[in-house]
């Protein structure tokens, strides 16, 4: 369920973050914007790496569930997106 962005996708997106805190007039760089655009690529690489493992704990938990629930059904996608919340939850990710 998860996906994953490449490695240029995520340099792209490290520029243009970069690119609108220049524009604005209440951001002040205390560092060269090249370290400030890396944390920012590390920051999206952590996140990314988090929701995959929330992805992996969702998907464990179907797998031990005592019936066989066939992937891609309407019942999986429930468990699915109920389990995927919870993990959420758990870290304070999820709006509610």
């Amino acid at each position: 369920m998860s996906s994953r962005l490449s490695r240029e996708k995520i340099n792209f997106l490290s520029k243009r973050i970069l690119e609108v805190l220049s524009r604005n007039d209440h951001v002040e760089f205390l560092d060269d914007a090249n370290e400030i655009r890396l944390t920012i690529v590390r920051a999206i690489e952590d996140e990314m790496r988090l929701y995959e493992q929330i992805d992996k704990k969702a998907v464990e938990k179907i797998q031990t569930q005592k019936k066989v629930i066939e992937e891609g059904s309407r019942e999986w996608e429930i468990l699915y997106r109920k389990y995927y919340n919870e993990e959420l939850a758990k870290l304070g990710k999820l709006a509610g």
